[in-house]
């Protein structure tokens, strides 16, 4: 199995002007601090206050494999759809604090490649853990070619 790193879009933004010494634009090692902390810290804010889930993908030869931690959600409140190039999470919990009860809502869409079998997905949900199967199309699949 082989881990795919997902990163975020590299957008640049500018940074305020100033003086002579000022800059214009963030360098790259900067964005990639900045997602790195803004990341690492996200889990600080409370697990799913800002609607997204932790993700994981991995694929072999056969498959591609999306790997998503939803606790705390029941089988039936979970929607997983392909449609357009991506895949679409949604899921809903209960939350208790307190004597109130709140419904919250969480969503991931994410991009898959182009010679998945969308006819073919499949999904597993198991302790907390949502484990979608996206099957590769026969011609994407590698084969191995005899040499004469």
């Amino acid at each position: 199995m082989r881990l795919i790193k997902l990163t975020p879009s590299n957008t640049r933004g500018l940074a305020p002007f100033a003086g002579f010494g000022g800059r214009l634009a963030q360098t790259d090692i900067e964005n990639q601090l900045d997602w790195l902390f803004g990341t690492a810290l996200a889990g600080f804010a409370g697990p799913g206050c800002d609607g997204q889930f932790p993700v994981d993908l991995y694929e072999d030869k056969d498959n591609t494999y999306v790997r998503a931690e939803l606790p705390g959600v029941t089988r039936d409140a979970i929607g997983v759809e392909v449609a357009d190039g991506s895949l679409s999470i949604q899921a809903t919990r209960k939350d208790k604090t307190g004597g109130e009860e709140t419904t919250v809502s969480l969503s991931r869409q994410i991009a898959i490649p182009a010679e998945v079998q969308a006819d073919k997905v499949s999904a597993a949900y198991e302790n907390g853990i949502l484990t979608v199967t996206l099957p590769r199309k026969e011609e994407a699949k590698p084969r191995k070619i005899s040499v004469n």
